[in-house]
């Protein structure tokens, strides 16, 4: 096995980290990815597993939950560990400020020094980019736009969290923690790897253009002309007051040949709707409706076994929206072991990445 998988959920840092490292500890790896709960102390966390496999590079972030092989977790650490023959050839960079483009550009030219290639001529088949972000930055738009316009090569990742704290997120690397940054990792892997996107819903088919925005802020005031509040909640057949109770179940999305991309609504402000992702005037959305979780992650899964020939392992991003819709149908167990049968990582995001920033999505790396 050139992949695998560890978890704990001990009450302490440090048992747990000796855990994970005993879970691992036939396992020579040159790249170890984790996810862990803020119950702890970020600076200690990352510090711990940092120590805990001096030969590998290590990095990971903060969750609102945690997704190990066969399990969906809460309070607890997981990760991965991937050997040289998974991972021919790696570089990590951290960029320290989202709100600087010149620290991105620092990375990229890190990354160039690295590869021997210009970015834009590293073969995207050949090379995979990971990115954990600040989750409550609202960074992530402009600074995936950015990427894209770098290089062709697919970064897909999450927003970090904070067990619906909504107070400080952290991504970790180098044995330290970081707020206002991201993590971009651009991975060689020794073997194939697809994505999955899956995010269980259907269009409705009634539209909501956006008519007045503000996309740095993420608040709608507008659909149809008519105040952004009252006109999801006619389009829902509801009243405003009751409007937020169809949020997971009736996000809106951009539909593009079929496939939504969504943006979920977070609350209401006065008669605004803010949303958990940007939103801009003009764009054409529609009203979306949950489909079954379970099925649709499931058809994904083997699909992407089917078309790698089998799987050796998956990280897998998972909006917390899902995670809470999951937890309020009871289902949270069901949709663990879907991943039963395969080395898996993964966690509760405050937002996805792929393509763009995306919400109430699972997105996943996953490798043959």
């Amino acid at each position: 096995m050139h992949i695998q998988t560890a978890f704990s959920n001990k009450d302490s840092a440090e048992a747990s980290v000796r855990e994970l490292a005993e879970g691992l500890s036939a396992f020579d790896p040159k790249l170890v990815l984790f996810f862990a709960s803020t119950k702890y102390i970020p600076a200690n966390i990352c510090q711990l597993m940092q120590n805990a496999f001096p030969g590998a590079e290590v990095f990971g972030c903060s969750t609102a939950g945690e997704i190990v092989s066969g399990q969906m977790l809460t309070n607890a650490i997981v990760a991965m560990a991937f050997s040289a023959e998974a991972i021919k050839d790696l570089s990590l960079q951290v960029v320290q400020d989202l709100h600087d483009e010149q620290h991105l550009t620092n990375a990229f030219k890190v990354f160039e020094t690295h590869f021997k290639t210009p970015m834009a001529d590293i073969d995207p088949t050949e090379h995979v980019g990971i990115i954990l972000i600040d989750g409550l930055s609202g960074a992530e738009e402009g600074f995936i736009e950015s990427i894209g316009d770098l290089t062709n090569v697919t970064f897909i990742g999450g927003s970090a969290g904070d067990d619906l704290k909504f107070a400080a997120t952290h991504v970790y690397a180098n044995g330290k923690s970081y707020q206002n940054a991201a993590i971009l990792a651009m991975l060689k892997p020794g073997v194939d790897f697809t994505f999955i996107k899956t995010q269980s819903f259907r269009d409705l088919g009634i539209p909501l253009e956006v008519t007045k925005a503000d996309e740095f802020s993420r608040e709608v005031m507008e659909f149809n002309g008519q105040p952004a509040a009252a006109s999801y909640a006619a389009a829902i057949g509801t009243t405003v007051d009751k409007a937020p109770e169809h949020f997971i179940q009736n996000p809106i999305g951009l539909v593009i040949d079929g496939e939504p991309y969504v943006r979920s609504p977070q609350q209401i402000k006065d008669s605004s709707i803010l949303f958990y992702c940007s939103v801009m005037e003009g764009m054409e959305l529609s009203l979306l409706e949950s489909t079954d979780m379970l099925d649709d992650t499931k058809q994904s899964i083997d699909q992407a076994k089917e078309e790698l020939g089998g799987i050796s392992g998956i990280v897998n991003f998972n909006c917390i929206l899902r995670t809470l819709d999951l937890t309020q149908k009871g289902q949270t167990q069901d949709y663990g072991k879907l991943f039963s049968a395969v080395p898996t990582i993964g966690f509760s995001t405050y937002g996805e990445q792929f393509l763009g920033h995306i919400n109430q999505t699972a997105t996943m790396l996953v490798f043959k």
